[in-house]
């Protein structure tokens, strides 16, 4: 799967990232490698997130 990303240059220096398919996961970096290094870490984590709550409500049906 792919996913599209959103790099922003911001005034203070540095790069933030988002990725707009799955609200709340953003990251920076002070250089565009690194933001984008950082998104798919942080891309990582929300796919783990949103995956143990897909599970919880998945268990609450069940019982």
């Amino acid at each position: 799967m792919k996913f599209s990303v959103v790099i922003e240059k911001v005034q203070e220096g540095g790069y933030v990232v988002s990725c707009p398919a799955i609200k709340g996961c953003h990251s920076q970096g002070d250089t565009v490698e690194e933001a984008l290094k950082n998104i798919k870490e942080a891309f990582a984590g929300c796919l783990k997130t949103l995956n143990q709550r897909a599970r919880k409500v998945a268990r609450r049906r069940r019982d």
